[in-house]
Parts: C-alpha cells; structure tokens; sequence
C-alpha cells in the first residue's frame, strides 16, 4: 500500500503545472532544454528534479505566459546567474574560452600523438 502511494505522489509531483496553451508551453519547453541546472551537472532545467530547476521552470513559464520572447528570457536568467546558466552560451570575450578550450585540447592532443608516433618510427 505505501508503495502505491508513493508512486502516485511521485506521480502527481512529476507532473507538469502548466495552464499556458499547448503552443506556448511547447516553446517554454524549447526554452527549458537550452538552460542548465545550476544545481545539477550539464542537465538542463527540463530534464532536473532539483528544487532550484523547478523554479526556474515556473520562471520560464511565467515569463512566456506573459509574452516575453525567447531572448528576453535568456536574457534575464543570464543576468541573474551568468551565461553558465546557458547549455549553448553565445561566442563573445566572455565565454570565448569555453568554446576554444575544447578546439585546443583537441589539437594538442594530435600533436602529441603525432610526435609518439613519429618517435616510434625513428627508434625502429
């Protein structure tokens, strides 16, 4: 029995709260899979459980019920938590090493792996 219970307020928990219009909602959504979880590592706030995603959630929602578009949401949640707030931060001096670290780490990795297998070659 309490596991019944358990699993319908799991259930009921889980749930979406949502009263915007399919259509609306279907945008709050998109707008959910580009923002991480500040809580959770690289999940974005429609995938989280956490206490803080919720939150953030109902923000995102509030703030499409209300009109505002795509990029004023970004925007906001930006100012109050930084572009690691974004799961696809845009390319500009602040986050230009976020994108480039990965692209360098890449290429110093080939030239070491380049120069083993050269070495490998000169001493056979």
């Amino acid at each position: 029995m309490k596991t019944i219970i358990l699993a319908l307020a799991l259930t009921f928990q889980a749930a979406p709260v949502s009263d915007l219009p399919p259509e609306e909602e279907a945008r709050a959504q998109e707008l959910m899979r580009e923002i991480r979880c500040m809580v959770c590592s690289g999940e974005s706030i429609l995938d989280s459980n956490a206490p803080m995603a919720l939150d953030m959630r109902r923000f995102v929602r509030e703030q499409v019920g209300e009109g505002a578009d795509d990029d004023t949401v970004r925007q906001a949640l930006v100012d109050r938590f930084g572009h690691e707030v974004l799961l696809r931060p845009p390319l500009d001096g602040r986050t230009a090493i976020l994108w480039l670290t990965p692209v360098l780490l890449l290429m110093f990795g080939g030239a070491l792996l380049l120069g083993s297998m050269k070495r490998k070659r000169a001493a056979a």
